[in-house]
């Protein structure tokens, strides 16, 4: 999903404001996090895989817009420097995530191999996790919104 709409979101961000597309964006996000905090022991393939359609339709509409939101507030001299920030805030993100995600399994499961006796607290973790992704994602739509008007 994220293949198919960050081109398209990419080139609508060109004639629409950025920051509505990418604060959308967000909002499918967390529309899709959302869905993955409901997730159950019996929840089936397909509830799976509409929630990671719709995270993957969010992940495209903000990527493109947000970047081109960065690139165009700078002048061309600096675009290395600025899109060097934007790839590492990027980074940055996918490592406290994985930290976050990480913290809360050890806390929850311990230093044990997933095995079936273990899935209710794998489960726990799972929907505290995708909890604290849902807040800080809420967090992310005010601030792409907040950020000044750029075409």
């Amino acid at each position: 999903m994220m293949a198919i709409f960050a081109p398209i979101s990419g080139r609508l961000s060109d004639k629409i404001e950025s920051r509505i597309i990418a604060s959308i964006g967000m909002g499918f996000s967390v529309i899709g996090l959302i869905m993955l905090t409901l997730l159950t022991e019996k929840s089936g393939t397909y509830y799976i895989v509409s929630c990671l359609i719709i995270l993957g339709l969010g992940f495209g509409l903000f990527s493109s817009p947000n970047t081109n939101a960065v690139m165009s507030s700078v002048e061309r001299k600096y675009y290395g420097v600025a899109s060097a920030t934007v790839s590492t805030m990027r980074l940055i993100g996918q490592m406290l995530s994985m930290g976050i995600a990480m913290l809360v399994m050890a806390i929850l499961i311990g230093n044990v191999q997933i095995k079936p006796e273990y899935h209710s607290q794998l489960m726990a973790s799972m929907k505290i996790i995708f909890t604290i992704f849902v807040v800080l994602c809420t967090i992310g739509i005010f601030a792409s919104l907040a950020r000044g008007k750029h075409l």
